[in-house]
């Protein structure tokens, strides 16, 4: 995990992987990413020299298990993937480097990285170029257009970037022996096998639009806002529900269909808050009807059962959620039309502002929408998002 950025060209006075989305830092969510992911085995973190405490401190708040090593990285991007390698060692291994304000790359992408290793020796994540591309010549006092190439043959690089680890070690071994290479550095990994070991074919992995960088100002506002508008893909497991106390608030089919299968999973399963909680769900109403249709009781009913409910329940769950460094997920759907949205709206905001208001706590507030999923669908998603590291997501249920 490269984070070795200083935050100048985004205009922040802390290093860029430590800006806050959802009241969690950028380098939390992508650890969040990779720690979920069951392809990896161990992170290394290469961080900004004079912040590795403050790593550290992260890593710990947020529990996550399979970073070994937080590493000072160096003056140069170069320097700090040489010294990553440097401490992963020798050995076979397949490695990913990741730009750590990469904090929106999508499970599916790691996925097909390390699938694509086990049958090429390096692997490079790219998306096609939607923008019509120029070639210019300086002139005068601007530049001019000399050729316009076919953009269908251009790509534009993301990480993560795949390698066995003999391959990438020898390219920058190659690299850092040539007097050269300091004056016309590469920018990435891949343009380092490129140039020194040509006769390895870097295999492309298809990437997604989602998956942009924090290099600006505006990549920040950018990239917070399609963290929320996300529909996240809901985890595959609820394993780690075991032995859990699971507590769920609300009734109807969802609720029960919730409780019996939380029951299964191991959890220990209350219907109050009587006691201790590490995760609470709180089902809200949701009832189908167009706004231009309903009478006033419908509105005040929509109001009060799919908004000020769950608002009273989620206050009186915080103080058991904050002693257990837990879980808070809204579940709300189950209906079609604008009044339906009334709740399934106010709950999506709530979860993004509570999200960031309770981070200092080490709580955890998610949401799962739901409009015409089943019971036993709408469950399932809320277990497997229980069981994941994300806080600040509206995920819904298909």
């Amino acid at each position: 995990m490269l984070a070795g950025g200083v935050g100048t060209r985004a205009g922040l006075k802390t290093p860029k992987q430590f800006a806050r989305v959802a009241g969690r830092s950028i380098l939390a969510h992508t650890l969040a990413v990779f720690e979920g992911a069951p392809e990896i085995d161990e992170i290394v973190v290469l961080m900004t020299p004079g912040h590795v405490r403050e790593t550290e401190e992260i890593i710990a708040r947020e529990g996550f298990r399979k970073v070994r090593a937080v590493v000072e990285g160096g003056a140069s991007r170069t320097e700090t993937t040489w010294r990553a390698l440097e401490h992963i060692g020798e050995g076979d291994a397949d490695v990913l480097l990741h730009d750590a304000v990469r904090f929106l790359v999508e499970p599916a992408i790691i996925t097909g990285c390390v699938a694509a290793l086990a049958r090429h020796r390096a692997v490079g994540v790219a998306v096609p170029s939607s923008d019509t591309l120029l070639r210019v010549d300086p002139a005068g006092d601007g530049e001019v257009i000399r050729d316009i190439p076919d953009r269908a043959v251009f790509r534009r690089a993301q990480t993560p970037q795949g390698f066995r680890l003999e391959v990438i070690r020898e390219a920058y071994r190659r690299a850092l022996a040539d007097p050269g290479f300091a004056g016309r550095p590469a920018t990435d990994d891949c343009g380092v096998v490129l140039r020194y070991l040509p006769e390895v074919p870097i295999h492309v992995v298809p990437g997604s639009e989602r998956n942009i960088k924090v290099t600006h100002p505006t990549d920040l506002a950018i990239a917070e806002t399609l963290f929320h508008l996300a529909t996240t893909a809901i985890p595959q497991s609820a394993t780690d529900l075991a032995a859990q106390a699971v507590t769920v608030l609300g009734e109807g089919p969802v609720a029960d269909a919730l409780t019996a299968l939380a029951a299964r999973h191991g959890a220990k399963v209350a219907t109050a808050l009587d006691g201790p909680a590490d995760r609470v769900v709180i089902v809200a109403a949701g009832g189908p009807g167009s706004l231009g249709e309903a009478a006033e009781g419908d509105m005040a009913r929509a109001v009060e059962h799919g908004i000020l409910g769950p608002v009273r329940a989620a206050r009186a769950a915080l103080p058991y959620l904050r002693e257990s460094r837990g879980h808070l997920l809204f579940c709300t759907g189950g209906g079609d039309g604008s009044l339906a949205a009334v709740p399934e709206s106010a709950l999506a905001g709530l979860t993004r502002a509570l999200a960031g208001e309770e981070a200092a706590y080490g709580v955890r507030v998610n949401c799962v929408t739901a409009r015409t999923a089943g019971p036993g669908t709408i469950a399932e998603a809320c277990l497997a998002v229980l069981a994941s590291a994300t806080t600040g997501q509206v995920t819904e249920a298909r």
